[in-house]
């Protein structure tokens, strides 16, 4: 009777065994389906923030060229300096390389302002997918991010600079720098970073 109530018990346990394992199996693998989920969210954000800044950055650089190509020519050079007259033409390309490198695609991109300073806005869709997982449907679903990156300028210029005479205005960082339109060479300006920030928005 004693070996009879120990086989019986033995019986018993295997299934809730089973059972038990079997939820902790579907557990982990919906675990690794989130895991799976988050990592393709984090990769086409990466993608979107990168695509941003690479149209933001190129819009800096064109702001750059049109500052030195307009000094000496008149009064609107101190408009370049302050990140106007600029029109992005070369950006979304920027956008699109970046993207790519990414392993993503631009599938909508513009202009952007946020609080009064000039930028673009990227919206990527990861071209890998998330993949094979215990959820259906995961292995055909891309991932979407996106970002806005704006430019701003890091010089101060007195309302009452005359643009025909020699300016001097102070840059973020302490720098001084001074611009004369009459003595003006290309190699005077000092580098863009300096004179306009790019960062993602807030």
């Amino acid at each position: 009777m004693r070996r009879s109530r120990r086989l019986d018990d033995t019986g018993q346990t295997l299934p809730i065994y089973i059972w038990v394992t079997g939820i902790l199996l579907f557990v982990a693998f919906a675990f690794f389906a989130f895991a799976q989920a988050a990592s393709a969210r984090n990769g086409a954000q990466s993608a979107a923030d990168a695509a941003a800044l690479a149209a933001a950055q190129e819009a800096r650089e064109e702001l750059v060229d049109g500052l030195g190509a307009s000094i000496g020519e008149g009064d609107d050079w101190l408009d370049w300096l302050a990140g106007d007259n600029f029109d992005g033409d070369g950006a979304e390309g920027a956008a699109d390389a970046l993207a790519a490198d990414n392993d993503s695609s631009v599938i909508g991109f513009g202009p952007a302002e946020v609080n009064g300073f000039p930028g673009f806005r990227a919206e990527i869709e990861t071209n890998y997918t998330v993949g094979d997982s215990i959820i259906p449907g995961t292995e055909s679903q891309h991932a979407r991010a996106e970002a806005t990156a704006i430019i701003k300028p890091r010089c101060d210029v007195a309302p009452s600079a005359d643009p025909e005479k020699a300016v001097e205005f102070e840059c973020d960082g302490g720098e001084s720098i001074e611009i004369d339109p009459e003595d003006f060479e290309l190699d005077d300006l000092p580098d863009a970073s300096v004179l306009f920030s790019v960062h993602l928005a807030d």
